[in-house]
């Protein structure tokens, strides 16, 4: 009986030690998740062309780090555009002002895809994803490495010259560009113009400069929608950031106070980029 008790008394005493032992182990800590934060997501309302997007809320951006495609690669280069971001949901961050990386709603960067299925160039990139895409591509002869188109900045083949007379004069291409110049209203000593931009060239404008020259002694005193110099008569207007792209067949306006000594009128010409534009 008396054996019977010790032997209770040793188990109990071995218990109440794993017991304390357990309890003097601390306890992982528990580990909280981070969320990831992640840019909203938006969708593309229209392909401008093959890198050149307009997002739902109308902003306009060109993708990095891509190209612009070649003539011969241009259509190409638009309807595959088209078919994987028109309408989709993207989510999209900015690199530089005009600049945006496109990711898909399935988090494929699209500048890789389209380089890699051979639609796009590289541009600005050394190394990493983009090159290897594209070298791929080009091994693999896909999309624009089948036609070898050239790049879009290649220099063009110089003109064969010959010492026939032409049978007769091309005429003149007509103008790439359109102005409408508007005076809204004047005052003794000041005056309120508008002027609206036309692209008529057929193809997109990234970035411009206007130029034209007053007739009567004008002066810019205040702009909007874009920046303005002035030389004597002589005044040049640059696209803001947010006027920068002007769609085939688009337009931007833009306007300004201006101080006159007499009555003003519309200047006589105007020059988009160089190329002289009609007026309207």
């Amino acid at each position: 009986m008396a054996a019977r008790k010790h032997l209770l008394v040793l188990l109990t005493l071995l218990a109440t030690a794993c017991t304390s032992e357990r309890a003097a182990t601390p306890s992982p800590p528990l580990r909280v998740s981070t969320p990831v934060e992640r840019e909203p997501a938006t969708k593309v309302r229209a392909v401008l062309d093959g890198r050149t997007v307009e997002l739902a809320d109308g902003t306009k951006a060109r993708i990095s780090l891509v190209a612009a495609p070649s003539s011969c690669a241009a259509a190409a280069a638009l309807d595959f555009a088209s078919k994987t971001l028109l309408d989709k949901e993207v989510r999209v961050s900015s690199i530089t002002p005009g600049e945006i990386v496109l990711m898909l709603a399935d988090g494929t960067d699209f500048a890789l895809l389209a380089v890699r299925n051979g639609v796009l160039r590289t541009e600005g990139v050394d190394g990493g994803p983009l090159t290897e895409a594209e070298t791929e591509a080009s091994q693999a002869k896909r999309g624009l490495w089948a036609q070898d188109c050239p790049t879009a900045t290649s220099t063009p083949a110089p003109p064969v010259t010959s010492t026939s007379k032409p049978a007769s004069t091309p005429a003149p291409p007509p103008p790439p560009c359109a102005v409408g110049y508007r005076v809204t209203s004047q005052w003794p000593g000041a005056f309120q113009a508008d002027v609206v931009v036309r692209n008529v060239s057929g193809v997109l404008i990234d970035g411009w400069t206007l130029r034209w020259r007053f007739g009567n002694g004008e002066t810019v005193t205040q702009m909007w929608n874009a920046t303005h110099s002035q030389n004597g008569a002589d005044v040049t207007v640059t696209n803001a950031g947010y006027t920068a792209l002007i769609v085939p067949d688009g337009s931007v306006s833009l306007g300004f106070n201006g101080s006159a000594r007499g009555t003003t009128a519309a200047p006589s010409s105007f020059t988009l980029n160089g190329a002289a534009c009609r007026t309207e």
